[in-house]
């Protein structure tokens, strides 16, 4: 049985590093993106008592903070691998992406 099981590919080095250098693309690109969502983000309190309601303050909070997860993490996420640390590397890469979809979950209950 043991020797049906297919081996796990193996990434080298050089290529998990190639990887980084694309996801850290990816985190700018995103970060101009979030750049412009919290030019917006105060338009969440046009509608009546919003100003009053906690989650509309919480998706004001992710929104405009998610510009700054996209420009922080990779720097954190290159840190880390200089220290040989990869797979906190890879976890604070993946940081946008968890900001992000709380924030997409979230903007979705503000009363419109």
């Amino acid at each position: 049985m043991g020797t049906s099981l297919k081996p796990r590919p193996f990434i080298s080095r050089k290529g998990r590093q190639v990887l980084l250098v694309l996801a850290t693309g990816v985190c700018a690109a995103l970060g101009l993106v979030g750049a412009i969502m919290a030019l917006f983000s105060p338009l969440l309190f046009d509608a009546n008592g919003n100003l009053y309601n906690p989650i509309a303050w919480l998706a004001f909070i992710l929104s405009a903070g998610f510009w700054v997860v996209c420009l922080v993490a990779p720097l954190l996420a290159w840190i880390e691998w200089r220290r040989n640390r990869e797979p906190t590397a890879w976890a604070a890469m993946a940081a946008p992406l968890a900001w992000g979809a709380a924030t997409v979950a979230i903007v979705q209950f503000v009363p419109a």
